[in-house]
């Protein structure tokens, strides 16, 4: 399976998170325990409103690192 990067997003625990688990082919099913990059270890949920759920800002700067992707400055930085 195509994965351009080393990680996959994952929603559960009322967030997206990130995680280098393999991703089973299809995707999670719903309550498949997944270790998360800020080192939870979540029930993934599949609804379509849980991928509308914030992202973990600590997954998401582990994320980038790992796609050696620097993080956007904030909004509204100068």
């Amino acid at each position: 399976m195509y994965r351009p990067h080393p990680f996959s997003w994952v929603p559960g625990a009322e967030q997206r998170h990130a995680t280098i688990d393999d991703r089973p082919p299809g995707g999670w099913r719903d309550g498949e325990t997944v270790t998360t990059l800020c080192d939870l270890s979540i029930q993934a949920e599949t609804s379509e409103l849980a991928w509308l759920w914030d992202t973990c800002p600590d997954c998401n700067a582990a994320a980038h690192v790992l796609a050696q992707c620097p993080m956007p400055p904030p909004a509204g930085a100068r």
